[in-house]
């Protein structure tokens, strides 16, 4: 028997092979926290044709069943089936894509000067035993010995006492300690027999609104192990940060919010553990970075007044935490260290962004925009750093878009539409397989295209008559970009409205920013541009439809997920830590929200390209063929 996916990719499967199962043989996870038993509803697929026993143990709504909707890990195809997976039961995981990635990260902590130094050390100790004329306790035996090799403050947790004098023992007094230094300090955070000096590993997470990515690193070499990513289950909670405030302070899911986050974490934690056989144990730090309201979800702390004037974290600088306070899978006693955020709306993957750009470093004029769901802006150099937020919406990154999808394999990262006989060429992520959504950069590409072929107008609206792909649908008019193998992908009008919006929210942020400080933007001499999608978005059509600055192409540079990058460079060193916490205390937060010129940039922005059409000169031109 063979399951087959919309994508065109073929899976054999043994009979009594649950889908979940088969998939996972096939190196395809999906997201399914319980383990497979069929009580958290995150697998579910829809099937298209074929039989298959389901023996679900949760209710699906009744739309959900006409629609096919099951879970996987409790449906066993009796025949050959067809099925879909929805982006949200999707995770990522990268295997043997990482080995460039990971040189790329190992240069660039190269480049900063830092060293490997990690936030956690690792000391063997070869302790002389007690004799009668050396008589002293196993701490101060313990403290005399760190003492002497230039450690002169120790800390040592209670929780490590009732078992020092078993573990000191247990190997002939050859012990090895795992310690962070904290608060001028060196805390103990684990004590075990005898030499386990290696493997030691680390672990990076972005907890970003709509994905959450997870890095697996050697502290030793600073080698990349692996890569998984998923969506944040928070999603059926809202879309955007004010929606999961209201659920988690007005509904009291606070705790509910805070379980999904951490439960993402776990699973994508154990998958990649388990691809690599990796010992709970020798796992030794975790970093965290995300915006202010999810670190917040992710520490249980009250996010209520980040939506409430003045807009007032709980914190912006969060005391270590450690794996088993917080319901990290890893060793309770392990530490986890959450990037200092700036404000409500500018938080810890920013911050983080800046290091790994060292931006602030730099002598000329830059600026870092991270485009996500939320449009964070950082203008400076290494003399002074303002930063403002603006609320983009979760439409690049595939929320909200009736077809839209994270950048990865099967989406639609490209659109050529051709200007005469209005065919469409269309790129699509991965090798040899079907469009099955719509990315970013496809959004964007698509609109521009539109734009220039006259589909659509200055407002972002459809023209019926100019071509056939143009079609009435069930909200109002879309744009057919995909239709073949019995699938459709559209581009509804109202699709197109949420993206123009975004752009608008962006661009405004932008000129305000750079007005409040008193710059334009032919004073900036490079733009760095982070956030999942950027790396297939083509600057020229961002452009074109006002979402950038019309600069030359030199001057924007596209530098990945710099949220878990700098969460990378944080966790191999303790100088670039400090270089985070630096940077945090010197950036000034200017609220967007209070700024009058704000709100007259984003309604100007509400054309393609914008009200001022003389910033755009280029798309002028074009305009006016």
């Amino acid at each position: 028997m063979e399951i087959t996916l919309t994508s065109g990719k073929r899976i054999e499967i043994k009979p009594g092979t649950s889908i979940l199962e088969s998939l996972k043989n096939a190196g395809i996870y999906l997201t399914s926290s319980c383990g497979g038993k069929g009580t958290c509803g995150k697998c579910k697929i829809i099937i298209k044709s074929g039989q298959a026993v389901s023996k679900s143990k949760i209710k699906l709504s009744h739309e959900e069943v006409d629609k096919g909707y099951t879970l996987a890990c409790r449906t066993f195809p009796s025949e050959d089936v067809l099925i879909d997976i929805p982006k949200e039961s999707m995770l990522v995981v990268e295997g043997k894509v990482v080995t460039g990635k990971s040189k790329d990260l190992q240069t660039l902590l190269n480049s900063t000067g830092a060293k490997i130094d990690p936030l956690t050390e690792r000391i063997v100790l070869q302790l002389p035993p007690p004799t009668l004329d050396d008589n002293i306790s196993d701490l101060e035996r313990l403290r005399r010995e760190l003492f002497s090799k230039g450690m002169g403050c120790l800390r040592v947790p209670f929780r490590f006492m009732p078992d020092l004098a078993k573990t000191m023992r247990k190997e002939n007094w050859e012990i090895t300690l795992c310690t962070i230094h904290t608060e001028d300090c060196e805390e103990i955070i684990r004590i075990t027999p005898g030499k386990k000096k290696t493997p030691q590993y680390g672990v990076a997470v972005d907890i970003g609104t709509t994905t959450i990515v997870v890095f697996l690193i050697d502290l030793i070499n600073g080698e990349l192990v692996d890569i998984a990513s998923t969506y944040n289950s928070q999603i059926r909670f809202g879309d955007d940060v004010i929606t999961r405030i209201v659920h988690a302070t007005e509904h009291n899911k606070l705790k509910e919010l805070n379980d999904v986050v951490v439960t993402d974490i776990n699973v994508l934690l154990s998958i990649i553990r388990k691809n690599h056989r990796i010992n709970i144990d020798s796992i030794d730090c975790v970093v965290i970075t995300g915006n202010t309201t999810m670190t917040h979800l992710f520490l249980g702390l009250d996010p209520s007044a980040i939506r409430e004037e003045p807009y007032i974290p709980t914190a912006n600088a969060f005391p270590l935490s450690y794996a088993g306070e917080l319901g990290v899978k890893v060793n309770p006693n392990i530490p986890v260290y959450a990037f200092p955020c700036i404000a409500s709306y500018v938080g810890g993957d920013i911050v983080s962004g800046v290091l790994a750009t060292q931006l602030h470093k730099k002598q000329e004029l830059c600026m870092f925009i991270d485009i996500g769901t939320n449009g964070e802006i950082v203008l400076g150099n290494a003399e002074w750093l303002v930063a403002a937020a603006c609320s983009a919406g979760p439409c690049f990154e595939g929320s909200g878009i009736k077809h839209g999808m994270r950048a990865t394999d099967g989406a639609i990262e490209g659109v050529k539409i051709h200007p005469e006989t209005l065919k469409l060429e269309l790129k699509i992520i991965g090798d040899n397989v079907k469009p099955t959504g719509i990315c970013g950069s496809g959004m964007i590409d698509a609109i521009a295209e539109m734009f220039l072929t006259g589909i659509i107008d200055q407002k972002g609206k459809l023209q019926k008559d100019v071509s056939s792909n143009v079609r009435k649908g069930e909200g109002g008019l879309e744009f057919v970009v995909y239709s073949g193998d019995g699938m459709e992908l559209v581009l509804a009008e109202s699709d197109i409205e949420n993206i123009i919006r975004a752009k608008a929210a962006i661009y405004a942020g932008f000129s305000t920013l750079l007005k409040e400080v008193g710059y334009t933007f032919d004073d900036i001499q490079k733009i760095y541009i982070a956030g999942g999608f950027g790396k297939f978005l083509d600057i020229e059509k961002a452009i074109m439809i006002g979402m950038l600055p019309e600069l030359p192409k030199e001057k924007f540079e596209y530098k990945g997920n710099t949220s878990v990058t700098g969460a990378y460079l944080c966790l191999l060193s303790r100088k670039l830590r400090a270089e985070a916490e630096e940077i945090a205390k010197k950036m000034t937060y200017i609220e967007l929200s209070v700024s009058h010129s704000f709100m007259n940039e984003y309604v100007s922005g509400l054309f393609i390209p914008h009200t001022n059409i003389d910033a755009f000169p280029s798309v002028k031109k074009l305009m006016e063929k």
